[in-house]
């Protein structure tokens, strides 16, 4: 069975000595999910099992399982390296689009400063054929901006040189994780990925914290607000709920009027005492953003954009003469046979950001719309009406929570089964020997 990274983190931040119940609330994976994934893990690193009493079942896990299984599994050793590389790779591509908008202008500005030099030259060389310079009489008052700071852009803090800020202003305003200005081209193309790409996670561990709170007992109304599977066929008859009930191995229980709560009885067993967790009153989705670029940053991604844009125009209109290719040729023809690429990348460029800033306004609608359906269902826990009330009632009779301490193991796979038969037997020696004690007194 192939090991659940939400195990292993939900192991790690429990302090490696768990019960199924206290992994599924956790990280909101299926109970029985849970339950296999804690088996798997405790087979492949050597973990063992305690049961108490009860016949409750406690996991324990050496604290360097990791260790353990990267030495077991080149699988994973082979994962841990790709990340890695891919990390090296990825930053490379994200990069790789400011380097070719980069290029482009050098190579655009190099051809038609060759071009219209070589024209003026053409000219003044030849005052008596007058025809061939006079159509490009316009070549001498071409305009070139100064691009001796254009390499500043390689530099992370690009954006607060440009500005003049000193070396300590920047130090105290500037985030540590801000990108530079090649990796800031990127996110002016393409965004930032997904902001709500683990809803579905952060949606079950919230259910999950939801029900440890209340001590595995709760109404369909206090997880609703987590929830998208509702409308108004199923609002009413609580179906809606049926998901959370699977995952975690739920039961519901009618109460005398009727109503339904619904508890969970894997999730009311820990090895430590559980407290109030704080948590969103519904599950809130992210809003895409355009960029996370500074806004500086993306204003001069367009301005680039921009008068590359207005490069390929100019280079057009030389290279459409055929005679000047041929009077040039070498470099000059090179830039001819690429220049479809070079305009297509222009426009591709200004265009891509300009289609995605209207998807992502229609994406961040229907998250708001989502988001205020979720806000809107907390109403009927804040307003609490007499339903609602006598279902929280009936609730609590049903909220327990059953702690398991060391005093309560009745078996281990840490030690023989003969010697832990020895423990047992004088454990009940001791008890007998209390009891008669007490009855002597």
């Amino acid at each position: 069975m192939t090991l659940q990274p939400e195990i292993m983190q939900s192991v790690e931040q429990l302090g490696y000595r768990v019960t199924v119940g206290d992994v599924a609330a956790k990280s909101g994976l299926n109970i029985n999910l849970a339950q296999q994934g804690l088996l798997a893990l405790a087979s492949d690193v050597s973990g063992h099992l305690q049961v108490a009493e009860s016949g409750d079942i406690i996991y324990l896990f050496p604290e360097n399982f990791r260790t353990i299984l990267r030495n077991k599994y080149w699988k994973l050793q082979f994962k841990e390296t790709w990340e890695k590389i891919w990390k090296v790779l990825f930053y490379i591509i994200r990069i790789s689009f400011g380097i070719i908008l980069i290029a482009s202008i050098i190579l655009m500005l190099v051809a038609i400063t060759v071009i219209v030099i070589g024209l003026n030259s053409s000219r003044e060389g030849d005052n008596s054929s007058g025809s061939r310079s006079r159509s490009y009489r316009g070549g001498g008052f071409f305009f070139f901006p100064n691009f001796n700071n254009l390499f500043w852009i390689f530099y992370p803090d690009y954006g607060y040189r440009r500005h003049g800020y000193n070396s300590s202003r920047r130090s105290n305003n500037r985030n540590s994780n801000e990108m530079n200005f090649l990796e800031a081209i990127f996110s002016f193309l393409f965004g930032d990925g997904d902001p709500n790409y683990n809803l579905e996670e952060r949606r079950w561990k919230a259910i999950g914290t939801v029900i440890k709170n209340n001590k595995g007992s709760i109404i369909a109304e206090q997880v609703a607000p987590y929830l998208d599977n509702i409308d108004r066929y199923n609002q009413e008859n609580e179906d809606y709920i049926l998901p959370v009930l699977t995952r975690f191995n739920g039961s519901p229980e009618v109460s005398p009027n009727g109503e339904l709560i619904y508890y969970f009885p894997e999730l009311q067993v820990t090895v430590q005492e559980s407290t109030q967790k704080s948590i969103s009153s519904y599950l809130r989705e992210r809003l895409y953003k355009f960029s996370e670029a500074a806004s500086s940053q993306i204003m001069l991604a367009i301005g680039l954009g921009a008068f590359n844009f207005i490069l390929a125009l100019v280079l057009g209109s030389f290279l459409k003469d055929p005679a000047i290719v041929a009077q040039f040729g070498g470099f000059i023809a090179f830039v001819n046979s690429i220049y479809w690429l070079l305009l297509g990348y222009a426009i591709a460029f200004l265009g891509i950001p300009a289609i995605r800033y209207f998807v992502v306004q229609a994406r961040n609608s229907k998250i708001e719309e989502r988001n205020a359906k979720r806000q809107e269902r907390t109403k009927l826990l804040q307003n609490k009406d007499q339903t609602i009330q006598h279902k929280l009632e009936y609730a609590s009779q049903f909220a327990t929570q059953a702690i398991l301490q060391q005093s309560d193991i009745a078996y281990t796979t840490e030690k023989d089964i003969l010697e832990q038969e020895i423990e047992q037997a004088d454990k009940i020696d001791q008890e007998w020997k209390k009891r008669l004690d007490a009855s002597d007194d």
